[in-house]
């Protein structure tokens, strides 16, 4: 790890806390939200602000990435298609042989333990993956 990485990343979640913030709605609410779950089902996740502001979560690689449109706050998940997802969260780009998305529209509510679990998923993937 080098010396930049601390100062990266809480330039990142800095960027991040600003985006929410500017947001000032229900996706600025919503994204605040699932941030806190990845934080508590990975204390260790890293942060990144990615392609002109979208914050993206890495453990052992990508985990997901937090897009915010119009109408949906969007959880990209790097390698959603290896994921087991037996709540189905997974509701977007289902077709794809590699991502996996959760689309959350205004009003919807986040089945927080199934979303940890799915954050858990993936970062242990992502560390089998990288013992290869």
């Amino acid at each position: 790890m080098s010396n930049d990485a601390p100062k990266k990343e809480m330039s990142a979640s800095k960027l991040i806390d600003g985006r929410i913030k500017e947001l000032g709605d229900w996706r600025g609410e919503t994204l605040a939200q699932v941030r806190e779950l990845i934080k508590q089902a990975l204390p260790d996740v890293t942060e990144d602000w990615k392609w002109r502001g979208v914050p993206v979560w890495y453990s052992d690689g990508m985990i997901c990435t937090g897009e915010t449109y119009k109408s949906v706050v969007k959880l990209t998940f790097a390698n959603g298609a290896e994921l087991d997802d037996p709540s189905g969260l997974f509701n977007s780009s289902l077709e794809g042989n590699v991502r996996r998305a959760i689309d959350i529209s205004e009003g919807e509510k986040i089945k927080a333990s199934a979303f940890k679990a799915l954050i858990k998923s993936a970062a242990k993937r992502n560390a089998a993956k990288k013992k290869k």
